[in-house]
């Protein structure tokens, strides 16, 4: 399936014509994705739930496209009684497989058509957690609330000012707090955005760090996402005074035979698909 097939509903929707590199700043970037994962909400999880665990009882805490689960990986550390913010939620199967498992999670998301669709999962019965929807750079939370913080593929990669999540984030752990998020590697930026041969070559800067804006026949922001190196996301942890632990490049498991949009065994064997960055607050 195209990716054009994958998100038909949202594109129809929104009226998306083109794709444009372009600047755009914190405001329109936030309402063209809220309006985006609204849109798509219903139709991404028909394609992800199952591999997510949505539907699951409990939920699953699945961290990438190669299949990590925090079950196994533990990157969080110890998280029985530990108040956790999950960023980007989604429909939060994160953050109810955490409060399944001895957490106190808070899930927070930009779209509330995802957020709904959590909802509907929790009232299907398992853990369930308090959700709410804001953007990622600016939490709704006093400093020092929480232990730990987490985002799977959410938030970070969608905002315009991710050093200024980073900062958010610092201000709301508590000392000796761990921020973990997953995001798309960095060097993706430079291939197209296809599973099969096509995706392969280079064909855009790595050093371009011009956003990638979809937009209606009106030039209206639809869609946005933006690209920073590895170094950039070094820079933002260690600017918002976080210590960064460790960065971990995901192996493409030989079990693993799924298509992800742009994942794809054939290109998970030969360069890298997910960063996941590991910070603490000294």
């Amino acid at each position: 399936m195209s990716d054009d097939e994958r998100h038909a509903q949202a594109n129809a929707l929104l009226g998306t014509s083109a794709i444009a590199r372009t600047k755009i700043d914190s405001r329109d970037s936030e309402r063209a994705n809220r309006r985006w994962w609204d849109a798509d909400a219903e139709q991404y999880h028909q394609t992800h739930a199952d591999f997510l665990g949505v539907d699951s009882p409990g939920g699953e805490f699945v961290w990438c496209p190669e299949g990590l689960h925090e079950g196994d990986m533990g990157f969080l550390g110890d998280i029985v009684g530990k108040t956790v913010l999950e960023i980007g939620c989604g429909s939060a199967p994160c953050s109810r497989w955490l409060a399944g498992h001895g957490a106190l999670p808070v899930g927070l998301d930009v779209s509330r058509g995802m957020l709904e669709r959590g909802v509907a999962a929790m009232e299907r019965g398992g853990p369930r957690v308090p959700l709410v929807q804001a953007g990622a750079e600016a939490l709704p939370f006093a400093d020092a609330s929480f232990d730990l913080a987490c985002s799977a593929f959410g938030g970070v990669p969608f905002v315009a000012d991710s050093a200024l999540v980073m900062r958010e984030v610092a201000r709301v752990l508590r000392p000796g707090g761990r921020w973990v998020f997953s995001v798309n590697h960095p060097m993706r930026w430079i291939f197209p955005d296809d599973p099969g041969e096509a995706g392969l070559t280079a064909t855009i800067p790595y050093f371009d760090r011009t956003p990638y804006v979809e937009v209606d026949a009106d030039g209206v922001p639809t869609y946005a996402e933006h690209h920073r190196t590895i170094g950039d996301r070094v820079r933002e942890i260690v600017g918002a005074g976080l210590h960064l632990v460790d960065i971990v490049e995901p192996d493409w498991p030989e079990w693993l035979d799924r298509e992800w949009g742009q994942w794809s065994p054939l290109r998970g064997q030969i360069f890298p698909g997910t960063a996941i960055f590991i910070a603490e607050k000294p």
